[in-house]
């Protein structure tokens, strides 16, 4: 039996940036695009234009930078929504219209307010206006999996009627099973006319734990679309996880009889990339991206790999571009050598990039000597997230210690000139943070603070992401160095400048 391909749409730019906290840039929305476009993913889903003016400038600026890959944006089956996302798109190698409507009663007659046939007529206009901007046109009914199924037929029908290229069945809210939801893919392409003329895509969230379970079981009735997002990333508890889907089909395709375009090669680059520009940690036991999916502890394992590789590994890490180069860079190491390794491990800068980098590389090497790959990583990554400085770190000093109130005092440039200030707190962190919020005039309530070693040893860089609310929403900022205070003001700082950037 010939092979059948499986497209990949990738929503981590749309559906991955609404999770909590996730605020990204314009210009951190091309470094992931970019890096998608070589990832060899079909589509990039790179926004919800209509939502916000920076949302439709991501867009825009996808759409005119991203050559060789489709790209989609999301639109509420309303003329204005669609409008909008025409215009945002208009500079794209291939344009995709993304409109959905609720099919569900549940959804229809408390969010929407609105009839059966009320949203049957939205979905017949919104395809109609969409055609006015591409040929492309994915048509989704929201909440698919509660909804009465002879109804969503009906609806996805008037979709096809009208010109969808792309029927979504979309799990909403992770409420179905795998039998369940294969069962109701199924039952779509026996009874919707025209649906073999058109791509059936899913897309899974994963509030039971079951999105790439979902998914894949769909493939094997008549799927050929699957909505996911790099390091499961999304709304709620997230969505199908590009990695894991990605892999179940390479490692699995002869029995699945199926396959993708996706360069394996590429995922853990992508992976990294997601993790440090989101803020979001990828768990160690993250299946293919984790930390520990190819460490092996235990005495019977170590033997059964020193003896046969697959005895206990099922991916070679080197199929995701995992690396175990050893080689050391110090504080006596040059510009070449240092372009030179992030060359191979596959870390590109811009010219003015690469000069703070290797700045911030030769601070650090001063303060710990020996640098490796992870600390490499770390350095790039943070000056890749980096933000316009409307507060940037002059000084810090704080006492702290056995029956001493713990004091910070902060130093400041805004707009050109020094500030400073100092406040007492619960610990030297908590000092700092207060001078930082007496310096810059802003308060914030923060609501997540996380430590984690980049790298291993005594001396190794400690990176902090903290969430604080700034009026209702929550930003993330991050900050990296060998001393975890600093790592903090640094997040703190970084925090701040991302609210003055979202205001």
């Amino acid at each position: 039996m010939m092979s059948r391909k499986i497209y990949i749409f990738d929503t981590t730019l749309r559906d991955g940036e609404q999770a909590p906290g996730i605020h990204l840039s314009v210009k951190e929305k091309l470094e992931i695009a970019h890096q998608l476009e070589n990832l060899n993913v079909d589509i990039i889903e790179a926004g919800f234009p209509i939502s916000s003016a920076s949302d439709f400038e991501s867009v825009k600026e996808v759409s005119a930078n991203v050559k060789s890959r489709g790209v989609a944006a999301l639109a509420r089956a309303v003329e204005k929504d669609i409008d909008v996302a025409g215009e945002a798109l208009r500079g794209a190698f291939q344009p995709v219209i993304h409109t959905f409507i609720s099919s569900s009663d549940i959804h229809l007659k408390h969010q929407f307010k609105k009839t059966r046939d009320q949203a049957l007529e939205m979905a017949a206009k919104a395809v109609n206006r969409a055609k006015k901007y591409t040929d492309i046109i994915e048509f989704s009914a929201m909440d698919a999996t509660r909804s009465d199924r002879e109804f969503l037929c009906r609806l996805l029908q008037t979709a096809i009627e009208h010109g969808a290229k792309i029927i979504n069945v979309p799990d909403t809210v992770g409420y179905a099973i795998p039998g369940e939801f294969s069962s109701l893919v199924e039952y779509i392409a026996q009874n919707v006319k025209g649906i073999e003329d058109v791509i059936i895509s899913v897309h899974c969230h994963d509030d039971l734990g079951l999105a790439v379970a979902n998914s894949i079981m769909a493939v094997q009735k008549g799927a050929s679309q699957i909505e996911c997002a790099v390091n499961g990333i999304g709304e709620r508890a997230g969505n199908a996880s590009l990695e894991e889907i990605v892999m179940i089909i390479d490692t699995r395709k002869k029995e699945l009889g199926v396959y993708t375009d996706i360069k394996t090669e590429e995922i853990m680059r992508t992976s990294s990339l997601v993790r440090y520009l989101t803020g979001y940690l990828v768990p160690p036991n993250k299946a293919i991206v984790g930390k520990n999916a190819f460490i092996h502890e235990a005495g019977i394992h170590q033997d059964g790999m020193l003896k046969e590789r697959s005895t206990y590994e099922i991916i070679k890490p080197e199929h995701i571009g995992v690396h175990s180069s050893k080689l050391v860079l110090g504080k006596h190491s040059g510009r070449h050598a240092f372009a030179k390794r992030l060359e191979e491990l596959g870390l590109k800068l811009q010219k003015d990039d690469l000069e703070k980098a290797f700045d911030r590389f030769k601070a650090l090497a001063d303060k710990k000597g020996q640098i490796n790959d992870k600390d490499l990583k770390a350095i790039v990554e943070d000056e890749i997230r980096e933000v316009a400085e409307h507060f940037k770190l002059d000084f810090y000093q704080v006492v702290s210690g056995t029956n001493v109130k713990a004091t910070a005092t902060i130093g400041m440039e805004i707009e050109g000139k020094m500030r400073q200030s100092a406040a007492c707190g619960d610990g030297p962190v908590d000092a700092s943070f207060k001078a930082i919020d007496a310096v810059t005039g802003l308060h914030t309530q923060l609501v997540e603070y996380n430590i984690e070693a980049v790298s291993e040893g005594k001396d190794a860089i400690g990176s902090v992401r903290i969430m604080v609310i700034s009026d209702g929403k929550e930003v993330m900022g991050s900050g990296i160095s060998t001393d975890i205070i600093e790592a903090s003001i640094k997040a703190y700082v970084d925090a701040m400048n991302r609210i003055m950037e979202n205001s």
